[in-house]
């Protein structure tokens, strides 16, 4: 648009009037940064030719921004060929969510536990939805809680669904990851068989692992394994009876998001292996032979603060469309220990006071004391409801205090395997997602007469997990060193102004998703 055609509009703008003329005014030139002074001046004559001027300026400026602004990239455009390419060299990818990231269905009532807030759901406010959603306590044993196979999960969670006002609201979850491995040519199991898509005669190369998040990360890693396992039978098949290869050396590529990044990297060091407290498992990596390339997305490698603050504090997921669960409810599920920060980064404090960190957060006397959690007296209306068939409070604190102090117990045994040294093979490559713009809690304070917690600063992140956990930057809590140091060896990292979820979201990720996974070269062939 021409300068004479804004000009007018403008006036308004500055809020000038026309032919005004005033006495004494000292009328500042944005063009030229002088002031003048005269008896009677003509705001139009002198002061409009100055605007005049500052406007050209403007508008030059604005063109300057608008010819260098970015463009987002043609990625269909770009990966055309790529994803017209379906060959045996082509490895099929895996989608691992995160904590919350599994849909959650009671297959007896048809209840949807978690992934969907609109119609027919588990509300933690109702004593038979309190059982449902929680893990149960034993009262026989110190057994770990385990799913009475009455719920499993049924997908993963690419849209949630919840209303407000009565009015449904649906909100982006995985779809992005999904719509991305689309335009790259993958073929989306999940989305095939319920008859979204139609493939054709095409097999299948793209697989969603879903999983019961409340669960334990290394029983679900073995999951995973068997998982693989089937659906590398599959492809071995299809690979005979489409190309005549006969055992095809079927190899998987991996997405996973957030814990989902957990349960794959103890899967890729231990398999199938248990992880019990007689002895730790032994490192062979015998995940990783079935896997070539992984991309981790916003991976809490270090832990999260978070995580800690709900297991203590309870949680209000979507405040306040969604009901608030209690912290005994969480208390039961032992991936959420497995997600707290470990004790060498000093995370914790007393009082404030930086200088003093808390020497063990996961040492159950510690939060026998403090009231913390499942383990808290104050929580005994939700643990009467998780065990009906106790009537002794007492006693109903005991059989929590117990669980609690054992999933403590397994969270650190978890970590221990999760940071054991060692190198992985050299087919095994890692790539890592995270966000870095977003202020993150980063260490919390404990009040060491009442037990109550907060949040005590914030750090970079994406909102939920720090960059210093994404990475495991051992340089945190300890002497500070220029280079980073941290036992897991990227092959790329990314860095993106985006939170938690929204890391999917960027056009910059999937570009670069595509390309590790299209057209980067591989080491094996």
């Amino acid at each position: 648009m021409p300068v004479s055609m804004i000009w007018p509009l403008t006036r308004k703008t500055f809020g000038l009037r026309q032919a005004r003329t005033v006495n004494k005014v000292q009328l500042p030139c944005p063009a030229t940064g002088r002031r003048t002074m005269n008896p009677v001046i003509s705001v139009m004559q002198k002061g409009f030719a100055c605007y005049r001027k500052a406007l050209v300026v403007m508008l030059i400026s604005l063109s300057l921004v608008a010819c260098s602004s970015s463009k987002d990239p043609e990625l269909a455009l770009i990966y055309s060929p790529a994803a017209k390419h379906q060959a045996p060299d082509r490895n099929p990818i895996i989608i691992i969510p995160g904590i919350l990231g599994s849909k959650l269905v009671d297959r007896q009532s048809g209840t949807v536990l978690w992934g969907a807030f609109d119609v027919k759901f588990a509300n933690p406010n109702n004593p038979d939805d309190l059982r449902l959603l929680a893990l149960p306590i034993p009262t026989d044993g110190d057994q770990l809680p385990v799913e009475k196979g009455q719920i499993e999960p049924d997908g993963v969670l690419d849209r949630i669904k919840f209303r407000i006002l009565g009015i449904p609201v649906q909100l982006q979850a995985y779809a992005n990851i999904l719509s991305t491995l689309g335009a790259g040519g993958y073929r989306d199991e999940s989305l095939g068989l319920m008859g979204q898509i139609d493939y054709g005669s095409n097999h299948f190369t793209c697989f969603q692992f879903d999983y019961d998040w409340r669960l334990d990360n290394a029983a679900n890693a073995k999951r995973l394994h068997e998982f693989i396992v089937k659906k590398r039978v599959e492809i071995q098949r299809q690979h005979k009876e489409i190309y005549g290869i006969e055992n095809s050396d079927v190899k998987f590529d991996i997405a996973a998001h957030s814990m989902g990044a957990l349960l794959t990297r103890y899967f890729l060091r231990y398999g199938s292996q248990e992880l019990t407290e007689e002895a730790p498992p032994e490192l062979t990596w015998e995940g990783a032979k079935y896997v070539e390339r992984v991309i981790i997305i916003a991976p809490p490698n270090a832990g999260s603060i978070e995580a800690l603050d709900h297991l203590i504090n309870g949680q209000h997921i979507g405040r306040p469309v969604l009901p608030f669960y209690p912290a005994a409810l969480l208390g039961t599920y032992p991936s959420l220990y497995q997600l707290m920060p470990r004790n060498r980064h000093q995370r914790v404090f007393w009082n404030q006071d930086t200088s003093r960190p808390v020497a063990d957060i996961y040492d159950p006397d510690l939060w026998q004391k403090m009231h913390w959690g499942l383990g808290s007296p104050e929580q005994d209306d939700i643990l009467a409801t998780l065990m009906p068939d106790v009537d002794d409070p007492l006693l109903r604190l005991a059989y929590a205090r117990r669980l609690q102090s054992r999933l403590l117990k397994r969270a650190t045994l978890f970590h221990a395997a999760l940071d054991r040294p060692g190198n992985p093979p050299e087919s095994l490559e890692l790539f890592l997602v995270s966000g870095d713009a977003e202020p993150t809690p980063a260490t919390l304070t404990i009040e060491s007469k009442t037990g109550k917690v907060k949040i005590l600063s914030k750090e970079p992140g994406d909102g939920v997990v720090l960059r210093q956990s994404s990475l495991l930057d051992e340089r945190t809590g300890g002497e500070w060193q220029p280079r980073l140091r941290s036992p897991l060896k990227f092959e790329q990292v990314l860095f993106l102004p985006n939170d938690h979820l929204g890391l999917t979201k960027s056009k910059t990720f999937r570009d670069n998703v595509l390309y590790w996974l299209l057209e980067k070269p591989r080491l094996s062939r």
